[in-house]
């Protein structure tokens, strides 16, 4: 049975340990195993960045940016500062990049970034950037093979090609047969009373236009399983 919290990323047993840290649920996970071992075939060192991430952590990334304790970045990937705008732009500056708590689609057990760590230059720390993913970038090879044969796997990128609210992501793929019943499942309400219960940075304007979020933030990710690296 699907709870809310399992939406919210405040649980946890519908999940499997992949490797070290990482936690998917045991469908996604053996089919990301599989699909890593296609990729292994042809030389390419496919790993994840980030699995599961719970409520606790979405958090605190989240009042982080919003305080101005984490960097926010505009749509070029540049630094922004956020400490003249009002509260409504503030949370959509941030929303560019980073989800809502409570509404990640990291707390799924479904969605993960990935990244080859042997196409990551020397010294270079892995910034989770378009650049590094699209033509030209070190990790484009992955992306390209990964265009190619991850909707054999069941993944699929749900924000890239997006309406402009969200910033492209061709690092997050996502495992369909699951994402997809998962994302019809969360509701405003949800959010609202998960919001209640947690020390969530501008609230007052979230909690108002949560309607507008929804549409503009939270259900823009693709229909099908073809996408353009």
């Amino acid at each position: 049975m699907i709870t809310a919290n399992m939406l919210t990323g405040l649980a946890t047993g519908h999940l499997i340990s992949l490797f070290g840290n990482h936690r998917l649920q045991p469908e996604a996970a053996n089919a990301f195993l599989s699909m890593q071992q296609a990729a292994e075939k042809a030389g390419m060192n496919l790993q994840p960045a980030s699995t599961f991430r719970d409520f606790q952590r979405q958090q605190a990334i989240w009042n982080g940016k919003f305080r101005g304790e984490r960097p926010v970045l505009d749509k070029n990937s540049q630094p922004m500062d956020i400490t003249q705008l009002s509260e409504g732009e503030r949370c959509k500056a941030i929303l560019r990049w980073s989800a809502l708590p409570g509404a990640s689609r990291h707390h799924w057990g479904t969605d993960l970034d990935i990244y080859d760590p042997t196409m990551l230059p020397d010294n270079q720390t892995l910034l989770l950037e378009p650049w590094e993913y699209e033509n030209g970038g070190y990790f484009a090879p992955l992306t390209h093979w990964l265009t190619e044969n991850m909707a054999h796997f069941g993944f699929y990128r749900p924000f890239v090609g997006n309406r402009g609210s969200v910033a492209d992501e061709p690092w997050h793929i996502s495992y369909q047969p699951l994402a997809k019943q998962l994302e019809k499942l969360l509701t405003q309400q949800m959010l609202l009373d998960v919001w209640q219960q947690h020390d969530i940075a501008g609230i007052d304007w979230l909690s108002t236009n949560l309607p507008y979020l929804f549409e503009n933030y939270l259900h823009v990710a693709q229909e099908t399983t073809s996408c353009n690296g």
